[in-house]
């Protein structure tokens, strides 16, 4: 299966925010801050599965694990607005995913 890329996302989601460019409130670091705490109840509704349902139901339950990827990609949608948002191309996140990475592997 072909990987799921982060330019991808944001296409999908520059796609969504012109369709409801008159209901939504568009795209500016304004507001990102908003995105940003929609992503967070997102996040919310995760750990809320992991938590009431545990890591084995999402691992061997077909139904548990469908909402649980569900709502991860419901975080995933927000995070890429942020980046829009922001406008943080997949450029940038490499390089300071990477620099991260290789701070990571010096840290012990």
């Amino acid at each position: 299966m072909e990987e799921f890329t982060i330019s991808e996302m944001k296409d999908m989601q520059r796609q969504l925010q012109e369709k409801y460019k008159d209901k939504w409130e568009g795209i500016s670091p304004e507001v990102g801050k908003h995105q940003l705490l929609w992503m967070i109840g997102e996040i919310g509704e995760v750990i809320d599965i992991v938590k009431k349902r545990g890591s084995t139901a999402i691992m061997e339950d077909p139904t548990v694990r469908a909402h649980f990827v569900e709502e991860m990609a419901d975080v995933l949608m927000y995070y890429s607005d942020l980046l829009l948002c922001f406008d943080i191309s997949s450029e940038d996140l490499k390089r300071a995913y990477t620099a991260k990475f290789r701070q990571n592997l010096n840290r012990w």
